[in-house]
């Protein structure tokens, strides 16, 4: 009796230590797991295409870990035309700091590919992203890890024709659903450091180069309701004018945006134009054929004086339609 309560009792506790075993595999796994403190410094964007979605970026590069996992050879996932693509590094052997630490960088140069939406356009912002990888060691062997600093890119950095809103980094896993070609292995995760840049079009783009002329036209169109319904040629001329000077203002914008399968913010306003213009030709039309079939001389008066109020609330519809279409874009 006393023998089997002890065989029963060693059973327990080789259960007991196996359990404790499989607890304690995965923190060893996670201690493993080579952190690797990574940093970037801007110093140019140029060439920002957006019809192409690429921009080139010139930029500092820097690694710093304690372990055997060398983390320079890296990949820059969003590159294109790696063929032109250079990177210099800070030294040629991986340098041992005071800390014990190591330490090493690249100053890098190259295309990178941004998909575009452009469906706030002219009031659209964009995360330009600058994405690495390792090409050799796995998410469970080395993770990036963002390196404290100050500044992300260099005190007097511009991008003409856009604002600059800021910079920051981010860190993730990228996990790719393949077996890359060999059966053993069903998908790999890899650590992805990740920069980061929002720019912004300037407000006054939109104000001054875009929502002016608009607006010069609109109201030109808009004269054809206060001119006398007797000048009925004078009074059609307007619409038809400021129709042609949308369509030409139209294309004037349209033709340094790539083709989209959707219609931008600055589309949907044109289109609310077109139908305010339309709609006035056919007043106009509509008070020119009253005029000539009564032929009364008060009735003309009488006439001129709604379409002028009609003007006035033709206008202020636009302007509130523009300001909803920018609230709910």
């Amino acid at each position: 009796m006393t023998f089997s309560l002890s065989v029963m009792h060693t059973k327990h506790l080789l259960l007991a230590a196996a359990i404790l075993l499989a607890a304690a595999l995965p923190a060893q796994e996670d201690a493993e797991q080579q952190p690797v403190a990574t940093g970037m410094y801007l110093m140019n964007i140029y060439d920002l295409n957006v019809s192409e979605y690429t921009f080139y970026a010139d930029f500092y590069l820097w690694f710093k870990w304690r372990g055997e996992c060398d983390p320079m050879n890296i990949e820059f996932v969003n590159a294109v035309e790696k063929w032109a693509f250079t990177g210099t590094p800070f030294h040629e052997e991986t340098v041992e700091k005071p800390d014990g630490s190591l330490y090493n960088g690249m100053r890098a140069e190259g295309r990178f590919y941004h998909s575009f939406d452009l469906r706030r356009f002219p009031l659209d912002r964009h995360d330009l992203d600058i994405r690495v990888e390792n090409v050799e060691y796995p998410l469970e062997e080395l993770v990036y890890q963002a390196d404290t600093m100050q500044s992300l890119f260099r005190k007097d950095f511009v991008i003409p024709g856009w604002r600059i809103a800021g910079a920051r980094i981010d860190t993730h896993s990228n996990f790719y659903d393949t077996d890359f070609g060999e059966p053993e292995t069903s998908g790999s995760s890899f650590s992805n450091f990740t920069y980061n840049l929002t720019i912004a079009r300037p407000l006054s783009y939109f104000l001054l180069k875009l929502m002016l002329p608009l607006l010069v036209v609109i109201v030109a169109s808009l004269g054809g309701l206060v001119i006398h319904p007797g000048y009925m040629d004078a009074r059609i001329s307007l619409p038809i004018g400021g129709l042609l000077s949308c369509v030409f203002l139209q294309q004037s914008y349209s033709s340094a945006l790539p083709d989209v399968g959707y219609m931008v913010l600055m589309d949907k306003i044109y289109l609310l134009s077109y139908i305010l213009i339309a709609f006035v030709m056919l007043r106009v039309i509509k008070t020119g054929n009253t005029v000539k079939r009564r032929r009364k001389e008060a009735e003309p008066l009488v006439l001129l004086k709604k379409d002028r109020r009609l003007a006035g609330l033709l206008l202020t519809a636009f302007l509130l339609g523009v300001a909803a279409l920018v609230r709910w874009a």
